[in-house]
């Protein structure tokens, strides 16, 4: 990246950052609920779940940790949506800046979200009981894991809000394909519990092999492996492949989306 494209980018990046000082409200979705999700599971549900070689607050916070991440797709995707609409972007052009500044902006305003969802929920973790039992470069792999699936996830939520027609279309495609595949994983349950047909979807589904990962990597307790894949009996290397090519799919389809969305 030049330094020209830099400087423009860290100006649209402070631009949607003072869309939060304004309506802190937006801040919600990476403070409050990853905050709410850990109590409410962790103290309504964790007695009832029962986790193999360990405690269920140690199980569920890499869970929690990927799927936040995972649902922060509709944070981009709904900025975009909505400054196409607003006929932000068209104003933005007569500006002397670079195009692709405009999705870089974008991408370090979400990712500074993404930062502080990770922090509120590993403090929110220390809380509850959570702790890491493996070495420090261990750890530090897992934290930097966490930041490349973060990465790919705000990659193609711009490519979503490019796609799409309207805000409002953002909600129902986003719920309809990270809900699903969110919850049909190990995020919350040991795949073990549930029926055949879904422990094969669960251990094939990326979400499930991130979280075994994140949790292998801070020594936190991980399910026990019913289906045998490569991806879910070698989560770690699994993990990385799924995450490194999300990035670049993510950043190819939203650049050239964007472009045709944007061309005169």
């Amino acid at each position: 990246m030049s330094k020209s494209v830099l400087t423009d980018s860290l100006i649209l990046a402070r631009r949607n950052l003072e869309h939060i000082r304004q309506v802190p409200e937006k801040l919600t979705n990476v403070t409050v609920q990853p905050l709410m999700f850990v109590l409410l599971f962790a103290y309504v549900f964790g007695g009832a779940i029962n986790v193999d070689n360990g405690g269920y607050k140690e199980y569920l916070i890499g869970g929690i940790l990927i799927q936040t991440l995972a649902f922060a797709m509709m944070g981009p995707a709904m900025s975009i949506a909505t400054d196409l609409k607003e006929g932000v972007i068209d104003r933005f052009r007569t500006l002397p800046s670079r195009r692709s500044a405009y999705l870089f902006g974008h991408y370090l305003a979400e990712m500074a979200g993404s930062l502080l969802t990770i922090v509120i929920l590993l403090g929110t973790g220390l809380i509850v009981g959570w702790r890491t039992h493996a070495g420090f470069l261990h750890v530090a792999e897992g934290l930097a894991l966490l930041l490349v699936f973060a990465t790919a996830v705000i990659w193609i939520g711009l490519w979503l809000g490019i796609l799409v027609r309207s805000p409002d279309a953002v909600m129902g495609i986003g719920f309809v394909i990270v809900f699903p595949i969110t919850f049909i994983s190990n995020a919350f349950v040991p795949i073990q519990s549930m029926p055949s047909v879904l422990q094969w979807v669960a251990s094939a589904n990326p979400i499930s092999v991130l979280i075994a990962a994140v949790r292998t990597l801070f020594g936190n307790p991980v399910s026990p492996v019913t289906k045998h894949i490569w991806p879910i009996d070698h989560p770690v290397p699994a993990a990385w492949i799924y995450s490194v090519l999300l990035v670049a799919l993510g950043w190819t389809i939203a650049s050239r989306r964007y472009r045709a969305r944007t061309m005169d």
